[in-house]
């Protein structure tokens, strides 16, 4: 035994936000979304995907608006590995 107490819950999973090339915000996870005044934005799904462009018309979710304005993010390189 290690000593350590156990509580049988299962340790919540990361959240992971992944940006998706010349689109939204993936977001993985455990999220609480608020608007400037405070309210709860609810959402019904284990991942979302956060608007990036601003033409979406069902802010702050992605509607695939960013294919009709051409909305493009900058290319980068992949980050080096340790």
């Amino acid at each position: 035994m290690s000593g350590e107490p156990t509580s049988g819950a299962a340790s919540p999973r990361p959240t992971v936000i992944v940006p998706c090339p010349d689109g939204p915000l993936l977001v993985r996870g455990e999220l609480e979304i608020r608007t400037p005044s405070g309210e709860l934005v609810p959402s019904r799904r284990r991942t979302v995907a956060l608007c990036r462009c601003g033409a979406t018309g069902i802010a702050p979710f992605c509607d695939g608006s960013h294919k009709a304005v051409g909305f493009r993010t900058p290319r980068t390189s992949p980050p080096r590995r340790q």
